[in-house]
């Protein structure tokens, strides 16, 4: 039997499908943020202000990565198409890449306090997991 032939499990298309709406979401919060109006900003508090405003080039673009990629990646999951193990893992590097800006380079945790951890952990542990889960549906013969 065809490996690529088995027909994926429940919790495949709940996952699949959870994880793309969390994507579209992530999407949905970088176009506001990278299409900030002035208006918008100039409403944040000062200490927010400044976090928007110094975004460096590479930050913004990890992000992006991070969040196309996302959705792109569980759309490839629920077409079962292969690439979406190479498209996931490419946005777990845009996570790895825009957290280590957001926690440590960043002023967020300044800004935020401890409690601005909780999001970020979130979001590699949503990547990592999906990176494994799209190899475990390579593994199971899901994906073609």
């Amino acid at each position: 039997m065809d490996v690529n032939t088995k027909k994926p499990t429940t919790s495949f298309w709940v996952i699949s499908g959870v994880a793309f709406v969390w994507n579209l979401l992530g999407v949905m919060a970088y176009l506001a943020q990278a299409y900030m109006t002035e208006e918008t900003l100039n409403s944040l508090p000062e200490a927010e202000q400044a976090i928007y405003q110094n975004v460096p080039i590479w930050a913004t673009a990890s992000f992006a990565f991070a969040v196309w990629g996302g959705a792109l990646g569980c759309l490839l999951l629920l077409l079962r198409k292969n690439w979406a193990k190479a498209v996931l893992f490419i946005s777990f590097l845009g996570i790895i890449i825009q957290m280590i800006y957001n926690v440590f380079l960043s002023k967020s945790l300044e800004v935020y306090g401890p409690g601005g951890l909780v999001m970020p952990i979130l979001v590699v542990f949503i990547g990592a997991y999906l990176v494994w889960y799209s190899r475990k549906a390579e593994t199971n013969g899901w994906l073609s």
